[in-house]
């Protein structure tokens, strides 16, 4: 008797979903055990050995004293795929520049899905470090890059984006209500920037700016700076940041033109 197609679909993409179930849970757990695994999914040990051992053999999960952690096999493929993206080319000199001229973490982010996506980070010796690691994903509202690049949406696909991630707190300084969060946008678009002024982390305060494609004026990206909010509210060092995050831009629109 021949298998029913939807079945057969069915059960194939359940399984995909079990496998990408238990990669997220070894990224945010591991390293970590069989048992712990099966316990936190909920899953029978011997279904999640299964997958661990497929995972293995396909070399995308690693074991070490009976625990498990992802392989570089990741950084393969997100390295090889960020290497293909327009934006990073034309960007990475600008950000590297941008470090190295205010002395503060310059970083280069996208929208994917509607969340944030931290795609590069230039970060010198007198920098803060936040600990974000590149390919991070965040709620767009708690970011001045996400916020950058929110302001150049229409609205209505703004309001998809929190009708499906809604506006969850960070801590006691996140926006969490929409009309304010749309107030903040309008004020973004209208002073070419955005601000991140503890939305997320407390202490640290970000500058960012939106980046345009030339051609089709559709924002692509954004760039920032970020430090302890003290410093960058030192006397004009504020404006000099906004002057520089706003040029670094530009100069990324004109570079990514050339690609």
């Amino acid at each position: 008797m021949a298998a029913n197609p939807s079945d057969d679909t069915d059960n194939t993409l359940g399984s995909v979903e079990k496998a990408f179930n238990i990669l997220r849970e070894v990224k945010s757990a591991g390293p970590v055990g069989l048992s712990e695994l099966a316990r936190q999914l909920d899953i029978p040990k011997s279904t999640v050995h299964i997958y661990l051992q497929t995972l293995q053999s396909e070399g995308f999960v690693v074991q070490a004293g009976g625990k498990y952690t992802l392989s570089y096999r990741f950084l393969d493929f997100g390295g090889t795929f960020r290497n293909q993206s327009k934006l990073f080319r034309a960007a990475r000199p600008e950000v590297d520049k941008l470090e190295a001229e205010t002395g503060e973490v310059a970083s280069l982010g996208i929208e994917e899905n509607g969340l944030r996506v931290l795609i590069y980070k230039s970060e010198g010796p007198d920098s803060i470090h936040d600990n974000a690691p590149v390919g991070e994903y965040t709620q767009m509202h708690w970011t001045a890059l996400g916020k950058a690049i929110l302001a150049h949406y229409p609205r209505e696909r703004v309001e998809a984006i929190l009708d499906t991630h809604g506006l969850p707190r960070a801590n006691e300084y996140t926006v969490t209500d929409r009309e304010a969060l749309f107030a903040q946008l309008d004020e973004t678009r209208e002073r070419g920037y955005s601000v991140e002024d503890q939305d997320r982390r407390q202490g640290v305060l970000t500058i960012g700016a939106p980046i345009h494609s030339r051609s089709t004026d559709e924002v692509v990206g954004s760039v920032s700076v970020s430090g302890p909010k003290s410093r960058i509210e030192e006397n004009e060092r504020f404006d000099e940041l906004v002057a520089a995050v706003k040029k670094a831009a530009n100069v990324i629109e004109l570079s990514y033109s050339h690609y």
